[in-house]
């Protein structure tokens, strides 16, 4: 009859030392990423509205050009608008989170 060999384990090494992370470090890593990413977002919202405007004039009264520019344009807008208003929900949530909203 085979005989059952248990493996023994070693005994664990403590956690690497250093400061724990805290909660403000956290918040103050996502309100950093999210306004970075918020005005990246807003620089490209404004290159495609230059860039219908370039459209635009380089259509010379081309009816279908002239409808691609218009629509560059507006999704420029739409975009940046958007972008904005997830800035601001952002805002008024990490408000409400940190309690510091209403204070």
């Amino acid at each position: 009859m085979p005989v059952l060999v248990l493996a023994t384990l070693s005994t664990p090494t403590p956690p690497t030392t250093g400061q724990a992370v805290t909660l403000n470090e956290i918040e103050d890593l996502i309100t950093r990423i999210a306004q970075f990413l918020i005005v990246v977002s807003i620089i490209i919202a404004v290159i495609f509205i230059i860039w219908g405007g370039i459209m635009y004039m380089a259509a010379r009264g081309d009816e279908d050009r002239v409808s691609k520019a218009k629509a560059t344009i507006f999704n420029g807008i739409i975009g940046a608008a958007v972008v904005l208003g997830v800035g601001v929900i952002l805002q008024t949530l990490a408000g409400l989170i940190t309690r510091s909203f209403f204070a």
